[in-house]
């Protein structure tokens, strides 16, 4: 169900199956290509599963511990960064509560779920992951606002505005129309020596089409939007923090090298993953000559640049979350409610230190 299948099986089912028009080329690539074909689903049975398992784990206990401390805040104290702190750890716990599906689906070849899941993880899968990407470029052009634009007298609004409306239309709702194609392509169907398949299953004589069109969406939405946003924002607020009288070197110092770390992050994580659905992309368009060679290689990297760009939602907590000393504070205000004698202490004696680190770290540390 997710793209790396897509590279093994839609050539199988849909390309060399489609007529003899691609009778030569399936030719060439029949023998040499199964051979590399085999390493891959042993990659798929054995290593597959346990990133996922892996990425589940870490993924389901930072973002929680995200929304557990948020939702023990004050309402009245809960700012605009915690309020997109808890959309993106949102997007992100749902979405990884598809990847135990996924796990058990590598591990065994074959979805035992019901066709009702399949289509329900394929629409949660595909609303979290464009959600959270697209929530990160609201939270770097809120970044922008509170730091370059902090003395203009209407940024106050618009970060309202962006935090409290506008994601909704800019995020959210754009991740669920990308979804539509998922209740009506994705569905279970027979696949080879009985096993059960659960992906999209587009019409045969334009499989390639079609694939090539959403890789290609996944890449400019998933991707380019969100990255040129973040690329942007972030450069010019480290140009700012750089150049700007805002605090000392120190803070200063700390400031750029989080704001660095965001957007090397996301990169690092995200454009491998979108370079080899580009390369597959331009495969299927005929815009590059098929090899068996480069569709060997373009499925072994795949199986490595998926797990990776999934990464990013286990690190997407201790980039935006855990690395504000704000949010640490209020995790340490959450994590002693249950002491009775530290409920009357600890606000007390952090109230005002809390307050000044918040407006420190929103402006500041871009968390």
């Amino acid at each position: 169900m997710s793209y790396y299948e897509h590279i093994v099986l839609d050539y199988d089912l849909n390309d060399t199956g489609s007529g003899s028009g691609s009778g030569e080329v399936g030719e060439d690539l029949e023998e040499p290509c199964q051979v590399e074909h085999v390493m891959t689903t042993e990659i798929q049975r054995v290593f597959l599963p346990v990133v996922y398992t892996l990425i589940f784990i870490l993924g389901i206990t930072g973002n929680s511990l995200v929304v557990i401390v948020l939702g023990c805040q004050r309402r009245s104290k809960c700012s605009l960064t915690d309020w997109y702190r808890l959309h993106l750890s949102a997007a992100d716990l749902l979405f990884v509560l598809a990847l135990p599906f996924w796990a058990v689906e590598a591990a065994m070849s074959d979805w035992r779920f019901g066709e009702a899941t399949c289509i329900g993880v394929h629409v949660i899968y595909t609303v979290n992951l464009y959600g959270s990407v697209l929530i990160l470029a609201f939270i770097s052009l809120d970044r922008y606002l509170a730091v370059v634009r902090a003395t203009d007298t209407n940024t106050s609004g618009l970060r309202q505005l962006l935090a409290h409306r506008l994601v909704y239309v800019g995020a959210w709702l754009p991740a669920g129309l990308l979804a539509v194609p998922d209740l009506i392509f994705a569905r279970t169907q027979e696949g080879g020596e009985g096993a059960t398949l659960c992906q999209r299953f587009y019409p045969a004589h334009s499989a390639p089409l079609w694939v090539a069109v959403f890789h290609l969406q996944l890449v400019l939405v998933g991707l380019v939007i969100p990255g040129l946003v973040l690329l942007v924002c972030y450069c010019v607020i480290v140009t700012r923090l750089t150049r700007g009288p805002l605090g000392g070197q120190r803070q200063k110092r700390r400031a750029v090298r989080t704001t660095i770390a965001l957007v090397l992050c996301f990169f690092v994580c995200w454009l491998p993953y979108g370079a080899c659905i580009s390369v597959d992309a331009l495969l299927r368009l005929e815009v590059l000559p098929r090899s068996c060679r480069l569709e060997a290689v373009l499925s072994m990297w795949l199986a490595v640049a998926e797990p990776m760009a999934f990464t990013h939602c286990c690190l997407n907590p201790l980039l935006y979350a855990f690395l504000g000393a704000g949010f640490k504070s209020s995790a340490r205000r959450a994590l002693t409610l249950s002491r009775a004698s530290s409920l009357k202490i600890l606000p007390r004696r952090r109230g005002g230190a809390s307050t000044t680190t918040e407006s420190e770290s929103s402006s500041l540390h871009s968390s």
